[in-house]
């Protein structure tokens, strides 16, 4: 199969879809790899790497001209040219929350395959935890650097000092960002609060952080009580492929310190905080109501090295099953099944058609004239 691997070119996004090693032991399978020229340096993988492992080297027009693209984030508006009918797209698509991307990928025809809904049978989301893992973590840092009077915060340091309380942080959603969230705020010495709808799970995070935490159920009435004593606000809420629910309204803002900040992880899935909206790595924040928001949709873009390796260790055996079977690999694989979001101009995922109150195919069954 020929392959793509194009530059992003979302605002500070330098992570990259396929390392050195990826490209060649793709190649070592009978495939052809074409790279953007540029497309790993915002990672620290310089052009030079990519031709030793086998690569050709080309334009973004070269890369997109291949079989199946493999990318970090969506196509934005300058890519939608690109797409057609006999493209096998594998990336982030995040389509709940995009629905000019969401037509362009029905009226082209692409096959698109979604690293976010790719599912194993437990229910976890292999290809989105690595990127959740990073994005927890760095919503502290950000949200810690935001409190900071300077840059518009409250002037809190979340650890505190001996005899001044620290910050509290409130965690909606203990899932893999709220639990990597809550390991770097506790890391720096903060109160911590996490709210969840699942009793189990509240019941294991009290485990595993040995009761140095406060867990309590996600409930409306929980959350105004908390508000008012928070500092940070982490959204972490996920429903697979689906639009996230509003858990604070417009109304609530009031109820938090004028300084505080939310930093909304859910975000590029709409966000969980019903004010937020997607910001860039150029002009992160705004204020509503006196509260700092942060609507980073490409957090892990800030820590590419890291975040490109990450990534690429869970994404790569998928990749490989398509370059080797094409759409058979989704017969033969239900968790990349699940992964199915488009195709033949339909949409196969029924959490995007519910969010924007379309129709949807079962992917088995758009699936069912492949030979």
């Amino acid at each position: 199969m020929k392959i793509g691997l194009p530059k992003e070119i979302k605002v500070k996004e330098n992570r990259v879809a396929l390392t050195p090693g990826g490209v060649a032991t793709l190649l070592r399978r009978g495939h052809s790899v074409t790279v953007e020229r540029g497309a790993g340096v915002g990672s620290g993988i310089a052009d030079s790497e990519y031709e030793k492992a086998g690569a050709t080297m080309g334009s973004a027009a070269d890369a997109w001209a291949a079989e199946m693209v493999v990318k970090v984030k969506e196509p934005i508006a300058s890519e939608y040219p690109y797409l057609r009918p006999d493209l096998l797209l594998f990336t982030y698509l995040h389509l709940a929350a995009d629905q000019p991307l969401t037509d362009a990928l029905l009226k082209a025809g692409t096959t698109g395959i979604a690293y976010e809904t790719v599912q194993l049978d437990d229910g976890s989301l292999p290809l989105l935890t690595p990127m959740s893992e990073v994005a927890g973590r760095l919503s502290v840092q950000a949200g810690a650097y935001h409190l900071q009077k300077p840059v518009g915060g409250r002037g809190v340091l979340l650890g505190g000092v001996p005899g001044v309380q620290p910050g509290h942080v409130t965690i909606l959603g203990g899932g893999v960002v709220g639990t990597n969230a809550a390991k770097m705020a506790m890391g720096l010495g903060a109160k911590v609060t996490i709210l969840d709808v699942s009793q189990r799970r509240l019941a294991y995070l009290d485990d595993v952080f040995f009761g140095k935490l406060t867990t309590m159920m996600s409930s409306e009435a929980n959350i105004r009580a908390l508000l008012p004593d928070t500092d940070l606000l982490i959204g972490g809420v996920l429903i697979p492929g689906a639009k996230a629910p509003h858990l604070v309204t417009r109304d609530m803002l009031s109820l938090m310190p004028e300084g505080s900040v939310i930093v909304d992880v859910a975000v590029d899935q709409g966000g969980c905080v019903e004010t937020i909206h997607a910001t860039t790595h150029d002009d992160p924040t705004y204020v509503i109501d006196g509260v700092v928001h942060y609507g980073v949709a490409n957090m892990p873009g800030a820590v590419p090295r890291t975040s490109t390796f990450a990534l690429t260790n869970a994404t790569f055996p998928y990749a490989l099953m398509l370059a080797d079977h094409g759409l058979d690999a989704l017969k033969k694989n239900k968790a990349l099944r699940l992964g199915l979001n488009t195709y033949g101009g339909k949409l196969t995922y029924a959490g995007v058609a519910e969010a924007f109150g379309m129709e949807s195919v079962d992917p088995e069954a758009a699936l069912a004239a492949l030979a």
